[in-house]
């Protein structure tokens, strides 16, 4: 049923997705994964609740009527209007952030991080943690408990620099607490960390289930990327305490969670997570959408598609390339995907390396594409490089385009791949080349390989069961009734559908508003700021 503007139909269940720097303000595998959900459900009710960069972000993807809004929640530029706390509640504040960062930094004190993190919530709500967060007495307070004798991060001797980083760090990180929050149906997290703040105030106030989909390992990345930050260590140690600590009261809370593949699981299994609320969830595509590519490309050609971005590793893609050039100096590289704000001087550096390794006109970085096919069909073997992934959609979109395929042993590659493709270390560029050139040599077991990779995503990952699958889940869940072990499945333990990978925000700059898109409109082209329609006008949220 088609209903005007985005308007909410009585007596449909209410999902309230949570998500960041993704759906629908960017493109990438997540984004996918949430519109094939959402447009796969035209009888369920959706709401956006979005973190995002600065606010400015234009919405990307053409929203269904179904979708009734989006509210987008800034975690950069100006803060959210509020107001200081008053006297009282102002110590009250200052103690529980106190017990909240003790918690990050003494794993004696971690059992008091939820209780502080509500308390925050419930100030966030009323507007006055963010300008406590921005006022001498936060820094104050975390100076005070850095020096505290038996603590480590005391040995490091972190300095007033320090303390205003790590204060803002966390100000902004805590911004999504002040969001308003779904008080019925279903909120459903599509990724771990901050993202989640919004789904665990609203289960703690509301007591609306918590849905958590994992798609890449939330925290395993922010470890990743925190490891070349520009920060000192008693700065690290403090963040990464956080999202820790945050990973593991959102595996603790949720009613469900639903990884990508059985990498996440074990990662959230260590987190805490009880093994009975964890359903292993792998992506689908429809195998109609994407059929056999045809004839390869004359020229012998290694394609590659997704988000120019360090966690591809397209440096050891280029390193690779150039060993198998080595031998068969006719390959090329084609490279098909966008480069997202943020990210050029990284595709600069991935272009002056194959340059000065002698192999400039050999890699061409050719932009995103109307239709990703093109991309796969692009290449006599599609390739996937990353150091860190979920179950990623170039993929099993690769492979069921009946293409082979060379992929790092990361997520949930193996699980994806089986047999029908191959598969080696991360960051071994020699490991990678001799695989390109192993299929490369042998067309008989390239086309073998793509018709096996076909048939893998037609019995196992197909859009349909992922579609069928989370709507039983919300149907549940909004039911208020627990998901049982085995539901959906055939030995009580997997449910065949989908997840991505994780896409971030880091831009820094612009307004703090929480806008609203309405549903039922199309999106303005990327390179325009999103114009927020009349009735429904940019507000701030007091935190």
């Amino acid at each position: 049923m088609y209903v005007p503007h985005g308007a909410r139909r009585s007596g449909s269940t209410r999902v309230t997705l949570l998500t960041e720097g993704t759906y629908p303000h960017s493109h990438g595998g997540v984004s996918v994964w949430c519109d094939q959900l959402v447009r796969g459900m035209p009888d369920i009710d959706f709401e956006v609740l979005a973190v995002t960069g600065t606010g400015r972000e234009p919405v990307v993807w053409d929203l269904p009527a179904h979708v009734s809004n989006v509210l987008t929640v800034p975690m950069w530029g100006d803060p959210p209007e509020g107001r200081p706390p008053r006297r009282r509640p102002r110590e009250v504040l200052a103690g529980a952030y106190e017990q909240f960062l003790t918690a990050l930094l003494d794993p004696c004190a971690e059992s008091g991080f939820a209780p502080a993190l509500y308390t925050m919530a419930r100030a966030a709500a009323d507007g006055t943690l963010g300008p406590f967060l921005r006022g001498d007495r936060a820094i104050a307070v975390l100076t005070a408990v850095w020096n505290r004798r038996g603590l480590v991060v005391r040995e490091a001797r972190p300095t007033l620099h320090d303390a205003v980083t790590a204060t803002g760090l966390l100000e902004h990180a805590l911004r999504p607490l002040a969001a308003p929050l779904p008080k019925d149906g279903v909120a459903h997290a599509v990724s771990g960390g901050v993202a989640v703040l919004p789904g665990l105030a609203a289960l703690e106030r509301h007591g609306v289930p918590l849905l958590l989909t994992e798609h890449g390992v939330y925290l395993r990345e922010r470890y990743l990327g925190y490891r070349t930050g520009p920060y000192r260590w008693p700065v690290k140690a403090l963040v990464l305490g956080f999202f820790r600590l945050l990973a593991e009261e959102s595996y603790r809370r949720a009613a469900l969670i639903t990884p990508g593949n059985r990498y996440n699981r074990l990662w959230e299994e260590e987190g805490g997570a009880d093994p009975a609320s964890i359903r292993t969830v792998y992506n689908g595509v429809d195998p109609e959408a994407f059929p056999p590519a045809g004839p390869e490309p004359d020229a012998p050609t290694l394609s590659w598609a997704g988000r120019v971005d360090p966690i591809k590793d397209l440096e050891t893609l280029v390193r690779a390339l150039a060993l198998v050039r080595a031998e068969r100096p006719d390959v090329r590289l084609r490279l098909f995907g966008g480069t997202p704000r943020g990210g050029e001087a990284y595709r600069e550096r991935c272009e002056a390396l194959a340059a000065g390794l002698g192999h400039g006109d050999a890699v061409t970085f050719e932009g995103r594409v109307d239709d990703i096919k093109d991309a796969y069909a692009a290449g006599n073997v599609v390739m996937l490089s990353s150091i860190s992934e979920g179950f990623p959609f170039t993929l099993i979109e690769a492979m069921s385009c009946g293409r082979a395929t060379v992929s790092t042993d990361v997520g949930g590659v193996r699980e994806a791949v089986g047999d029908t493709g191959l598969v080696v270390p991360p960051r071994d560029p020699a490991a990678m080349a001799a695989a390109a050139l192993e299929l490369l040599g042998d067309p008989a077991r390239r086309a073998a390989m793509g018709e096996a990779a076909r048939l893998r995503v037609i019995e196992q990952f197909t859009l349909r069961r992922t579609i069928d699958t989370f709507r039983a889940v919300y149907l549940e869940l909004a039911g208020a009734r627990r998901p049982q072990a085995g539901a959906g499945t055939q030995d009580g333990t997997e449910i065949q559908d989908g997840t991505g990978t994780q896409d971030g925000t880091g831009a820094r700059d612009g307004a703090g508003a929480y806008a609203q898109w309405p549903a039922g409109r199309t999106a303005p082209p990327p390179d325009e700021p999103v114009q927020v329609p009349a009735p429904v006008a940019t507000r701030s949220v007091a935190v």
